[in-house]
Parts: structure tokens; sequence; C-alpha cells
């Protein structure tokens, strides 16, 4: 079954009272990836991987690649666990003029079009259309209209749709997302009470003005085509608060999609969500769940409790120093506050804090650096070459150490960071209904 095709089986699952759907993984970290492919390899799924306009982009995005080069950097994982190319589905998140709104109208969407053709060329089968931010010369004193968030909206579907026309592939291999979620992606700062939900009303303006947008650009065939609406069920998390979804306060939001045959809802930011409300969020027709912090965070307990091992093994040993990758970690932060510092409001002792441990997860960034990479080399070295006694592993990997004590995983740094993912990913098959 081609990507597309695995879409629209879910969408006609659940028009049908199935309760399935797909994990959608935003993250670009090479462990991360790789636990997600291995376990897509090992339970014979396709892999959802998702990029946004901010990090993949044709200017390099914050990771430094264009969509060519993301698509190609996940294929080198996928080859070192011998997962398939053709079961990758590739996604774009958020494509739009987010990274430009300091910029004029035209000229953003300008580079918005370009963005989604590129997405296109790459191969890229799943595109979430999202021009909900305002530019630089949309009116400052209103909201960004609907009808013209779906104006834009359709007018990158027509550079996709056009590209596809002519690189000779067919148009109808591409699905695409609308809508966006309340608050802006990234996670909030509010309260519990203060986040609100996603009304009827507003998804029935959406769906209706950017239908009848796609229309007016002789779009009719690819509006088909348009599989999800991304909504706000009250599912957040902040840098030291979650909000777990609580059916009882969507059931109206959940209730009307199903008079849509067509459509599903896509959920954003679902990290950290208790398996059960994983489970009713696709029960309730949040097919696609949207994960990335949760991941990196599960890598980064996993470094720094081996971090904390390898010194209660090496401390004041000269022949084998210490990695320190966790005081490298915060130096490189702190150097280069560029992606954590309008995040992370407080004291320095607040600070410091939520650089190791928010929920928000701003260290996700650094882990590709050179310094960082080197000092992540050494810990897992020291621990390759000198094994983990399995009272350490019970002392600061209790999750891990039943099955590490009875050899069904593997006593290494490695094969036990790429456990910690894999037991965030679990939960989101388990609630996709997958197993």
């Amino acid at each position: 079954m081609d990507a597309a095709h695995e879409l629209d089986a879910i969408v006609n699952a659940q028009n049908r009272g199935h309760v399935v759907g797909i994990p959608s993984i935003c993250s670009a970290n090479a462990m991360v990836l790789y636990a997600a492919l291995r376990q897509g390899l090992e339970k014979d799924q396709s892999v959802l991987i998702e990029s946004t306009c901010n990090q993949v982009n044709q200017f390099g995005g914050y990771m430094g690649m264009t969509p060519n080069d993301f698509r190609r950097y996940v294929f080198q994982i996928a080859a070192t666990c011998h997962y398939p190319e053709d079961k990758i589905i590739f996604g774009g998140d958020h494509l739009g003029p987010n990274p430009w709104q300091d910029e004029p109208a035209s000229q953003a969407m300008g580079k918005s079009c370009t963005l989604v053709m590129d997405y296109v060329k790459a191969g890229y089968t799943k595109l979430h259309l999202d021009a909900s931010v305002k530019c630089l010369d949309d009116d400052p004193q209103q909201p960004l209209s609907k009808t013209i968030s779906a104006g834009r909206a359709a007018d990158m579907a027509l550079v996709a749709e056009d590209v596809c026309q002519q690189l000779g592939r067919s148009g109808h291999q591409l699905r695409y997302v609308i809508g966006t979620e309340v608050p802006v992606p990234g996670g909030t700062q509010e309260d519990e009470d203060t986040i609100e939900l996603t009304t009827p009303d507003d998804v029935a303006e959406t769906i209706e003005v950017t239908r009848q947008a796609f229309s007016d650009r002789g779009l009719e065939a690819a509006w088909e085509r348009v599989l999800a609406v991304v909504v706000q069920p009250g599912v957040e998390f902040g840098n030291d608060s979650l909000f777990v979804y609580k059916p009882e306060k969507a059931a109206n939001l959940s209730k009307y999609i199903e008079d849509h045959k067509s459509l599903i809802y896509e959920a954003h930011s679902t990290d950290y969500q208790p398996r059960q409300a994983l489970s009713n969020l696709v029960r309730d027709h949040f097919a696609i769940l949207k994960v990335g912090p949760a991941l990196t965070f599960a890598l980064r307990e996993s470094i720094f409790a081996l971090a904390m091992i390898e010194q209660e093994m090496f401390l004041g040993r000269m022949d084998s120093p210490c990695s320190q990758v966790r005081e490298i970690l915060d130096a490189v932060m702190v150097e280069q506050p560029v992606h954590w510092r309008k995040y992370y409001p407080g004291s320095d002792a607040d600070r410091l804090f939520a650089r190791k441990f928010s929920f928000s997860d701003r260290s996700r960034y650094y882990w590709p650096m050179p310094e960082i990479q080197s000092a992540l080399e050494k810990l897992i070295q020291n621990l390759e070459t000198h094994p983990i006694p399995l009272a350490l592993v019970s002392q600061f990997l209790p999750t891990q150490y039943p099955r590490v004590r009875d050899r069904f995983l593997e006593n290494s740094p490695k094969a036990i960071i790429r456990d910690k993912i894999a037991s965030v990913l679990a939960d989101y098959t388990f609630a996709c209904n997958q197993e």
C-alpha cells in the first residue's frame, strides 16, 4: 500500500467506526528516527515522518537542510536498520509564511510557495498548509481572517498540484491537511483553564472557506484529497505542565467531524499524554497524533541516566575520564541561547532547571552540535568498554532493568537509549491500534 492509500485507509476505517490512527514523528534526531524506523520494521508498519517549515526549507532552516537533504538524511538512517524506503511517508508540517512573517505578505507567500514546491519535488506526499500567521502588512489590530488564511493555503495547494503535473507525477498522490491549533505551536505558558478548545463552528468555518478557496482556483479535485483538519482538542504541555485530554470537553468537537466522511482530525502537541488519553484521542477521530519533544525528552532522560552511571563507575579514574556530557550540553546552551532564551522565563536557577528538564525540551536543538556529539560518543565508548553493572541499571534505569537482567534488552548504552525512545513510541502504536 502506497503512502496516499495508507492515509486514506485510516480515514475510511475511522468512518466505519474503527479506532485506527497513525503517529506522526516530528523529530530530526538521528537516534529518534532510528528507533521509530526500527520499530516500524519490527511491526511491519509504515512510518510517518514530518519536518516543519522552520526546520527544513529552501534556505536550509535551522537544521541546515533543504527538503531533499532531509529526505536523503532519513533514507541514510533507514538503510542502517534495513527499513524499506517506500514505506516512509514524508510530511510537511505548518507549511506557510511562518518563517517570513516579518515580511510583506506577497514576499512571504512567494517564499511559501517555493517552499511547497521544493517539498513536493523532494517526494513529500502529506502537506499541512498553514497560512494562519499574519505577515508584516496584515492589519496588526485585527485577527487574520479565515478567508485570507484559506486563500493563501489554496495558493500553496495550486503550486503543489502544478509541480506534480510538471514533473509528470500524478497529483493524486498528494494529501492535504488544513487548519491550525491554538495556541501557536511549541507549547503553552498558559494555565489549564485558559486553553481554548476549537469549537465546531470554528471547524465548520475553516472547512467551508478553505473548500471555497480551493474551488475558486479550480482545485476541486485537490479538495477531495484534503484528509484532515488541525484543531485544538485541549491537549498541550508547557515547560513544567501537562494538559491531559478530557474526552467530555471535546465531545461536541469529536462528534462534529462524523458528518464529514472524508475528514479526520490531526492533533498536535500530543507529547506526554498517557496511553489511555492517546487511545481516547484516536477513538474520538483525532487519528493523526503528532509527537516530537516527548521523544527527545526520553532520549535526554536516558543519556542523563547513563551519565550518572558513568560518574559512579569512572569518577576519579585517570584511565577513563568521564564524558561530562551533561555539563557540556548546558555550557553550549548558555553560550548559544537562541533556541531557548525566549521560551524559558524566570531566574537563573529557573532557567538552569528548564534547560535540563523542561517538557518543551529545547535541548533537542543542541544534540547535533559537534562538541556535544563528541561528549556523547565518549559516554557511549566508556560504557561499551566497561559493561554497566546490573545494580546501576536498576538504580538509574528501573524501567529497562528487568529486561536487561533477563537478557531481553542488550546491556549497552545505544540499546538502552533506543529502548527508552521506543517506550514512548509504543504508547502511540498501542493507541493507534497498530499492534
